[in-house]
């Protein structure tokens, strides 16, 4: 049984053993992906490092869980992340078809990135670039992830599994040749922003079946008009954050333009051209609404009471480009109608608005292209769906050891990112029948997910203490402290 030590020595051997024998429930959940292993000692050794990532070892890499786990070596966990043949795209695939199957249609995807701390500049994709882990610029690696939560508005526990994780490679890393080759960077692999790397991740979840209906982001994606325009291209609602300075239409004086058209031509030089109605920010228009405009809306009950927020929310469309130009102006974008949101905090608010300083600081934004007959509690559910990818995140690197690998190869990275979603969703499916689900379905390797009733390690503070990789398995310990990253 692998149990926690309240004081762990320096030294690796020093840690106890674990069994040499595979959990029975890992082994299970494992048996589908055996074929994407040709080596059986791959697949033990993936074994292996999953069990050792289900301990409550601080730092999860290969040193410390060849020294905690019996049966394997350094040498050997260090191949499966680098040289075994395995390919970890067709891992996560494997993984999320399964879980996919038995989910709830109509889901969320999330989408959203985490960084990873790093002392070192050698490891893959490590760049001076602001890291949300410490909220300041600082050597660190990007990833952006996708992630799938059950259409569960009134739970605060809805059902929940990553999907695809990539890092984003820097453009410095992109263009220097000898960095990559030392790396071991694809050559097909070259620079794209945070906003590309989401879109493809969308498409890669559309080809692996994952049943989501509405694709949910902040405003780290929503500021950019390609990555929205990228998902009314492929005709999929949503709901993202937005900047204060976000441009919009109003409906009505779209309307009017149209219907005015070109002005009159007045026989000197070319015809002018059709314009565009008034852009707006989206502080402009919602700041201009009366008090009475905002209403209390409430989207789910929390671990610590009913959620809610003041909301207000009206028609208009994404827009660029000013209305100098002509319509047909490569500047200039009027978008389908969609929704404009704003919400603020729960407070008793002065008369005199000016009284409260900092009260734009409290607005958050948001844009979506859903329908005109969706509700404000829909709206609000979705926008604050986004927490579910944050406390993967959290949890990830709190009890799965995501931010824990050591090594510089993007293979490495992307092999131990891919396992660590493998165990993640492990610990999501175990709890489930933790919780009472119908034991018989645990003779699959995936058992029925009912989104009514799982939840996952990481739905909430509380939800990870006690959970057991079987009877005598490895215990995972919640809201274990993030330390940081030791040297690459």
């Amino acid at each position: 049984m692998l149990v926690g030590m309240d004081e762990r020595p320096n030294i690796p051997d020093a840690v106890p053993k674990a069994s040499r024998d595979p959990l029975p429930e890992v082994a299970r959940f494992l048996k589908p992906f055996a074929p994407l292993f040709r080596r059986a000692q791959s697949r033990h050794s993936l074994e292996r490092y999953i069990t050792g990532l289900l301990t409550d070892l601080d730092r999860k890499n290969c040193d410390t869980i060849s020294a905690a786990v019996a049966g394997t070596s350094t040498e050997r966990l260090q191949h499966l992340l680098t040289d075994a043949d395995w390919d970890s795209l067709k891992l996560d695939g494997a993984r999320v078809r399964s879980l996919s199957a038995k989910s709830p249609e109509g889901g969320i995807l999330v989408l959203d990135d985490t960084s990873l701390p790093k002392q070192g500049k050698s490891s893959v994709g490590v760049a001076r670039q602001y890291c949300g882990a410490l909220g300041k610029r600082a050597n660190c690696q990007v990833v952006v992830s996708a992630q799938y939560v059950a259409n569960e508005p009134e739970s605060s526990r809805p059902l929940h599994w990553p999907v695809n994780a990539q890092l984003c490679l820097p453009e410095e890393w992109a263009k220097d040749r000898e960095r990559r080759e030392r790396a071991h960077v694809p050559e097909e692999v070259h620079f794209r922003s945070k906003p590309q790397i989401a879109l493809s991740l969308v498409d890669l979840s559309r080809e692996w079946g994952v049943p989501f209906g509405v694709v949910v982001a902040d405003s780290g994606y929503g500021k950019y008009p390609m990555f929205l325009g990228g998902l009314e291209q492929r005709e999929l609602p949503y709901v993202c954050g937005v900047e204060s300075t976000f441009g919009v239409r109003q409906p009505e004086e779209v309307r009017a333009a149209k219907e005015a058209g070109a002005p009159p031509y007045r026989g000197r030089g070319q015809p002018p051209k059709e314009r565009p109605a008034p852009l707006y920010t989206a502080r402009e228009v919602l700041g201009s609404l009366p008090e009475q405009a905002w209403r209390t809306v409430a989207w789910r009950e929390g671990t610590k009471g009913t959620l809610s927020k003041q909301i207000v929310a009206v028609r208009a469309h994404r827009a660029t480009g000013s209305d100098r130009h002509s319509t047909t102006h490569e500047r200039v974008l009027t978008a389908e109608e969609g929704w404009l949101i704003a919400e603020r905090p729960l407070v008793v608010r002065s008369k005199n608005r000016e009284d409260l300083p900092g009260e734009e600081e409290e607005l958050k934004y948001y844009y979506s292209s859903l329908g005109a007959d969706v509700s404000l509690e829909r709206l609000a559910a979705l926008a604050h769906s986004r927490w579910a990818i944050e406390q993967f995140y959290e949890d990830a690197k709190g009890e799965c050891g995501l931010g824990d690998y050591q090594g510089r190869r993007w293979d490495g990275l992307h092999r131990h990112l891919a396992v660590v979603m493998v165990a993640y969703s492990f610990l999501m499916v175990h709890s489930s029948w933790v919780l009472g689900q119908d034991r018989s379905s645990e003779e699959e390797s995936f058992p029925p997910l009912s989104g009514g009733q799982a939840r996952d390690a990481a739905s909430d503070s509380q939800a990870g203490t006690g959970v057991v990789a079987g009877g005598s398995g490895g215990v995972v310990h919640p809201n274990r402290e993030d330390k940081n990253l030791s040297p690459s």
